[in-house]
């Protein structure tokens, strides 16, 4: 039955209309991740500053509070249109997946439901009750914001996680049976993956808002509401920088274990060895990787913890269940250094602030911390790359093939057009949007909500008066 099914979704679809699906997919997950990441990290931040300024009785927290609050109500609005987006895609692009699957995986796309409504709510309360609750009371209506963004974030990528280790089902006779959807949801890749991406999220939300007010002290405004601005997301986020290099090292014992092919692409290994090097760099070709620089039985230490471990290679499966190896190796490369890069632009502050409780004198630092948000941005994408890539050809892991699931009709270029499209105007009304609040500046307004304009002072008409008014 399994194999009919398959036989009957892939007779008219062609490798374009593959291509077409993936690359869809991919540019609409790629887009929509990095809205989604300030979603999860941007509240918090929010809180922080609010409750700081409650605490100190400090100006520059409150204004930075209701700056970010502005901005928060924006993204979250863009990013359930392209959510959205995204949801319908899984249905009309991968009816192999979804059709075969969906009873398997569909709890935790349902409480991602009930998540991100909660969000919603008190999203709309915490904006618009701004002064209209007492400040402590109004503070905790934020908290669920909090939560339910983390939530989302934990639920969706569950959902992927099982994806790269299927679990909480039966196939009898190429029937889906013995669904165990709770089983399926905490699989073995559900803790490490889901750990990542959480941190992964909170590192762009605070990279990337400390890159904007980066630019603004490079630029000469350095008073504190900016000083406050940079510090306290770019604080959050240099802590958790080397936290992610420890769950890097806990996903790559992982892969070790239960997706060995997926790690043998990661660093280029040809073939199965005992003390497997760890490799910088390189270019696989002909077979083997070239031009890295290797570090003796590293690998080997740091999938098994035993410098003499067999780690196995590339040659365990046929050239066609092998993932495309470069692709991999070398966005795994880029994440990997970007984010030891902010760990050291992390240390860099930190040793400033422990000698003299100031900011780095050099500007080179305020540049590198400007570049830092698009920086960590650049290693999140690359990291789902190499998570997806990774996996294929196959779209659940060692069960379904990637070109066994796509829609069997033909014009799949239609759509890609379609939604690039949507995602230019998505993005170019994102920006116009974020800019004009931008223009409102940073002070706040007493007795109105973040994302409300103080009212604009009448036109006087013309005459004595106007003259009387002009000078």
């Amino acid at each position: 039955m399994r194999d009919l099914l398959a036989c009957a979704l892939t007779e008219a679809a062609t490798p374009g209309d593959l291509v077409a699906a993936r690359t869809q997919m991919g540019f609409s997950l790629g887009w929509h991740i990095v809205i989604a990441c300030f979603g999860v990290g941007m509240p918090g931040l929010t809180l922080f500053a609010q409750w700081r300024g409650q605490r100190t009785g400090d100006p520059a927290y409150e204004s930075l509070a209701r700056t970010w609050a502005r901005a928060m109500g924006v993204l979250f609005a863009v990013g359930a249109v392209s959510g959205t987006i995204l949801s319908f895609e899984m249905g009309l692009l991968w009816p192999g997946l979804m059709g075969e699957f969906g009873d398997v995986i569909g709890l935790p796309f349902t409480l991602e439901g009930f998540a991100f409504f909660i969000e919603a709510i008190f999203l709309g309360i915490y904006l618009y009750a701004w002064d209209r609750l007492p400040p402590r009371v109004h503070l905790l209506t934020g908290v669920p914001v909090v939560l339910a963004g983390v939530a989302s974030a934990f639920f969706v990528v569950t959902a992927n996680a099982w994806m790269n280790q299927p679990r909480g089902f039966d196939l009898v006779d190429g029937e889906v049976v013995g669904v165990r959807p709770w089983e399926a949801m905490f699989n073995p890749a559900t803790p490490p993956q889901t750990v990542h991406m959480i941190v992964a999220a909170f590192m762009v939300a605070g990279f990337g808002m400390a890159s904007v007010y980066a630019v603004a002290l490079a630029r000469g405004r350095r008073d504190r509401h900016h000083r406050l601005g940079f510090l306290v997301p770019f604080t959050f986020a240099a802590v958790l920088a080397p936290v992610q290099v420890a769950v890097g090292d806990w996903a790559a014992h992982f892969l070790g274990q239960y997706q060995p092919l997926k790690l043998a692409a990661i660093e280029g290994l040809a073939r199965t060895a005992p003390g497997a090097p760890l490799s910088l760099g390189g270019i696989y070709t002909g077979g083997e990787l070239r031009y890295a620089l290797e570090i003796p039985n590293a690998l080997s230490l740091l999938a098994h913890w035993d410098p003499d471990a067999i780690v196995l290679g590339l040659d365990q499966a046929p050239p066609r269940f092998q993932p495309p190896v470069n692709v991999v190796h070398l966005s795994f490369q880029v994440m990997v250094g970007i984010g030891f890069a902010l760990v050291l632009l992390g240390i860099w502050l930190g040793v400033s602030w422990w000698r003299r409780r100031d900011l780095p004198r050099s500007r080179w630092f305020l540049l590198a911390s400007a570049a830092a948000g698009p920086a960590a941005v650049v290693a999140m994408e690359a990291g789902w790359v190499v998570t997806e890539v990774g996996r294929q050809p196959w779209i659940v892991y060692d069960v379904l093939l990637t070109r066994d699931a796509v829609n069997p009709q033909p014009g799949l270029w239609a759509g890609l057009l379609t939604v690039l499209v949507v995602y230019a105007v998505l993005t170019a009304a994102t920006v116009h949007v974020l800019r004009r609040l931008a223009r409102l500046g940073p002070v706040p307004v007493r007795g109105l909500a973040p994302q409300e304009h103080a009212p604009r002072p009448p036109r006087t008409g013309g005459g004595a008066d106007a003259g009387g008014a002009g000078s």
